[in-house]
C-alpha cells in the first residue's frame, strides 16, 4: 500500500526531475522540491540536484529518516514547462492542489509533446541564422545560404540525434552537414563571404541555455552543478569546432 510518505517523495522527486531535464537551473529546483516537501508535512528536509540526480531527504510524521534519489539521463531545453512545474509546485504550496491532484498534472506536463513543434524550430533556426550572419558580415546577399545552412544543420542534429542517440556526436556531424552546405552554396556562386554564411550556419547549435544556467549555477554557490553544465557547453563547442573543421580541410 502507498503510504503518504511515498506518494510525497515520489510528487518531489517528479516535480525536480521535469524542472532539471527541461533546462531549470540547479537553485530552482532544489528549492522547488524543498517548498514542495516542506508544504506536504515533511520536516528537516534536505535537496540535492546535480545535472545527472537528484537527491531528497526529510522526515514525515515522526517516522525514521528517508532519503530517495532519482538518475537524470536525458536533458532538453523547453522552458515552457519549467514555467508550467512551477506554477503547479506554487499550486500546491498554496494548498491549492492534493498530492494526487498535483501529481496527475506533473505526469500531464510529462507526457505532452514539446512546446514547440519541429517545423517551427526549423524556421526558428533558418531565421536565426540569416540574421546572425547579418550582424556578422553585413552581407545581405548572404544571409539566404547562412539561412539555408542554418536549415540543415537543425535536420542534421534532429535526424541524427533520433538514431544515434549520442549527443556530442550528433553535434559534430551537424556541424559538419552545416559546414558542408556552407561551402557547397559558396562555391556554386550562391553566396560570397565564406567565414559569415558558416558562422550562421552553426549559430542554431550554440549550446546558449547550458552555458547561461552554468554561469547562474556558479554564482549561486552550485559548484558541481555548474561546471558540469560549463563542461557540457564545451563539449558541445568542441564537437561544433571540429565537425566545421572536419568539413574545411576536406572541401578546401
Amino acid at each position: 500500500m502507498t503510504t503518504k510518505k511515498d506518494k510525497l517523495i515520489d510528487l518531489c522527486l517528479l516535480a525536480g526531475k521535469l524542472m532539471l531535464m527541461y533546462g531549470a537551473e540547479t537553485y530552482r529546483v532544489e528549492d522547488t522540491m524543498k517548498r514542495m516537501a516542506i508544504a506536504g508535512g515533511m520536516d528537516n528536509v534536505n535537496s540535492f540536484v546535480t545535472t545527472t540526480g537528484i537527491f531528497l531527504s526529510g522526515v514525515l510524521e515522526d517516522d525514521d529518516d528517508i532519503m530517495q534519489m532519482i538518475r537524470i539521463v536525458d536533458r532538453f531545453q523547453d522552458l515552457s514547462k519549467v514555467t508550467e512545474v512551477n506554477h503547479i509546485s506554487r499550486e500546491f504550496v498554496a494548498g491549492r492542489m492534493s498530492i494526487t491532484v498535483a501529481r496527475q498534472e506533473l505526469k500531464r506536463v510529462e507526457k505532452q509533446p514539446m512546446n514547440y513543434p519541429l517545423w517551427l524550430i526549423y524556421i526558428a533556426s533558418a531565421i536565426g541564422g540569416g540574421a546572425f550572419s547579418y550582424l556578422i558580415g553585413d552581407s545581405l546577399f548572404d544571409m539566404i545560404p547562412a539561412s539555408i545552412g542554418g536549415l540543415v544543420s537543425t535536420l542534421a542534429l534532429v535526424l541524427f540525434q533520433h538514431y544515434l542517440q549520442a549527443k556530442f556526436f550528433s553535434e559534430y556531424l551537424a556541424a559538419f552537414f552545416g559546414g558542408v552546405t556552407a561551402l557547397i552554396l559558396v562555391h556554386s556562386g550562391f553566396g560570397t563571404n565564406i567565414d559569415q554564411i558558416i558562422i550562421g550556419s552553426l549559430i542554431p547549435l550554440v549550446p546558449g541555455v547550458p552555458l547561461t544556467n552554468s554561469v547562474r549555477d556558479l554564482m549561486a554557490g552550485d559548484l558541481i552543478s555548474g561546471l558540469a553544465r560549463g563542461a557540457e557547453a564545451a563539449l558541445t563547442s568542441l564537437s561544433i569546432a571540429a565537425g566545421v573543421a572536419t568539413a574545411v580541410s576536406l572541401f578546401l
